[in-house]
C-alpha cells in the first residue's frame, strides 16, 4: 500500500481526521457496537489517513491490521458492473438490448398480480427488461431479505441471491424464470439480485466463468491479490469475524450487543463457493479496494492498466433513473441507515446529484456504495477524494455510520477544489 502522507499536503486537516478516529473509538468501539474498524482516506494522489482500531476477532482477541480480510458483500457490485461495462466497450453487448436475448427462458416473464409461490397470477410487462435495468436496479427483480411482498417471499423459499447457499449462477437463472417480476421494468427502483444476473451474463457473453473473467481482467492486472470469492487457507489467519448487532429485551435500538454471526475459523468463505455472487460474494482488504477505487478516480486506469475509458466511467456515474429523479421518488425499498434525497443511481453506483438535498456535505458527481456488514466507500472526483471504511457488523442499517463518515471526512477538507 502507498505510504501515508501528512494530510496538510493534500488540503486536509489532521486535527479533523483525529477527531473522526476518536469518534469511531468512543461511539462505536468503546461502546461495544463495533469489534474493530479500518479507515483509509486518499486525496490528491496521497493516502492522508490510514488507521486500524479494535479487533478483527473478539473471541480470539486478534487485532484489526492493515491486511485484514473483510467480507465486502455488496461492495462486490461495482466490480461486477465494471466487468460488464468492459464487455459493452468491446461492442459485445449493448445497454438497450433485452435481457432475454441472452436468457431466452426469461422472454415471457410476467409481472406479479396475485398469488403465492409457486402459484402466481401475472400480467405482461409494459416493456421487456433491458440490460440497463439490471445495472440501475429497475429490472423488477428483488431480494428475499426485503420482507415486503409475495415475490420476495418466493426468493426466500428458493434461497435466490443468498451468498451462502447451494446451487450455481445457472440454477439461480432457472429459478428466477419461475417467479414473476415485482413491477414492469423501468417503473420503479428496487435493490435486487440484478447484479448477480450481470455476473451470469459476463460468463455467457465472454465465454468464460465470471470469476475467471474478474480475475483475469480486473483483479490480477491491478494486483488485487487479496480479493476473491473465498479466503484461501494460507490467508485464513487474516480473515475477520463477522457479527450481528442484536437488540436485547429491554434495550433500545442504540443499546445493541454484538453476536458472532460468522466465525472465521469455520466460515463458509474458507472454501470456493458453488454460487459465484457478483452481487455480494467477494472478500477483500481496504488496500485492494483502494486500488480499485484509484483506478475509477483516475478515469478507469491505474499504473498502465486500463479497465474502462473515462467516457464510459462518466456514463456509469451519471444518474440513470428515468426522468432524472432521485431514489426516494422511485424506490420500492430503501434498506440502509442513509437518507437518499438528492441521490440518484447510475450503472452500479449511487450518485450524488444535489448535495443540498442530502443535508450532508458533498459534491455533485460523488459516487458510492456499501456492503451488508457496514463496509462502505465513496469517491468524489471533484475533490480527488476516496474514503474506504471496513468493519464486520450486520446489518448496515444498525447505525448512522455512513452519514457520520461523510460529514466528518468532508469537514476535514481545508482546501476545496470547488
Amino acid at each position: 500500500m502507498l505510504a501515508p502522507a501528512p494530510p496538510e499536503q493534500a488540503g486536509m486537516s489532521k486535527a479533523a481526521l483525529d477527531r473522526l478516529e476518536n469518534h469511531l473509538k468512543q461511539r462505536y468501539l468503546d461502546a461495544g457496537r463495533f469489534p474493530g474498524t479500518q479507515l483509509l482516506i486518499y486525496r490528491r494522489g496521497k493516502i492522508v489517513h490510514s488507521s486500524v482500531q479494535g479487533f478483527a476477532d473478539l473471541e480470539r482477541k486478534a487485532p484489526v491490521k492493515d491486511d485484514t480480510i473483510f467480507r465486502i458483500y455488496s461492495m462486490t457490485k461495482p466490480l461486477t458492473s465494471v466487468a460488464f461495462m468492459m464487455l459493452v466497450e468491446e461492442g459485445r453487448v449493448a445497454l438497450d438490448e433485452p435481457v432475454h436475448k441472452y436468457i431466452p427462458a426469461w422472454k415471457n416473464l410476467g409481472v406479479f398480480a396475485a398469488g403465492t409461490y409457486p402459484a402466481f397470477l401475472t400480467r405482461p410487462p409494459a416493456r421487456p427488461m433491458l440490460i440497463v435495468d439490471l445495472l440501475r436496479h429497475t429490472s423488477g427483480l428483488t431480494y428475499g431479505f426485503q420482507q415486503r411482498s409475495n415475490v420476495d417471499a418466493a426468493y426466500r423459499e428458493t434461497k435466490i441471491g443468498e451468498v451462502i447457499k447451494a446451487g450455481t449462477l445457472q440454477t439461480m437463472i432457472e429459478d428466477l424464470a419461475k417467479i414473476p417480476l415485482e413491477f414492469s421494468p423501468g417503473e420503479a427502483w428496487n435493490y435486487s439480485v440484478a447484479t448477480d444476473v450481470l455476473g451470469y451474463l459476463v460468463g455467457v457473453i465472454s465465454g468464460k466463468p465470471f470469476e475467471l473473467f474478474l480475475k483475469e481482467r480486473i483483479l490480477d492486472p491491478l494486483g488485487m491479490t487479496d480479493t476473491d470469492f473465498f479466503v484461501p487457507k494460507d490467508k485464513a489467519h487474516r480473515f475477520a469475524a463477522c457479527y450481528s448487532a442484536e437488540v436485547q429485551i429491554g434495550m433500545t435500538a442504540s443499546e445493541t450487543r454484538l453476536k458472532l454471526q460468522d466465525d472465521p475459523a469455520t466460515s463458509p468463505f474458507l472454501a470456493p463457493p458453488s454460487f459465484i455472487s457478483g452481487g455480494g460474494g467477494l472478500c477483500s482488504t481496504a488496500a485492494d479496494y483502494l486500488t480499485f477505487c484509484r483506478a475509477l478516480l483516475n478515469g478507469g486506469e491505474l499504473g498502465g492498466v486500463r479497465l474502462l475509458g473515462p467516457k464510459t466511467l462518466k456514463l456509469m456515474t451519471s444518474n440513470h433513473l428515468p426522468g432524472g429523479v432521485d431514489l426516494p421518488a422511485m424506490s420500492r425499498s430503501l434498506f440502509s441507515e442513509a437518507a437518499y434525497n438528492g441521490i440518484g443511481f447510475g450503472l452500479g453506483f449511487a450518485v450524488t446529484m444535489n448535495p443540498a438535498q442530502t443535508l450532508i456535505a458533498g459534491s455533485p458527481g460523488e459516487f458510492n456504495w456499501g456492503g451488508a456488514a457496514t463496509t462502505s466507500f465513496f469517491i468524489d472526483p471533484a475533490e480527488e477524494l476516496i474514503t474506504i471504511f471496513m468493519t464486520q457488523v450486520l446489518p448496515s442499517s444498525a447505525y448512522p455510520l455512513r452519514r457520520e463518515l461523510r460529514t466528518m471526512v468532508y469537514a476535514a477538507i481545508t482546501d476545496s477544489n470547488l
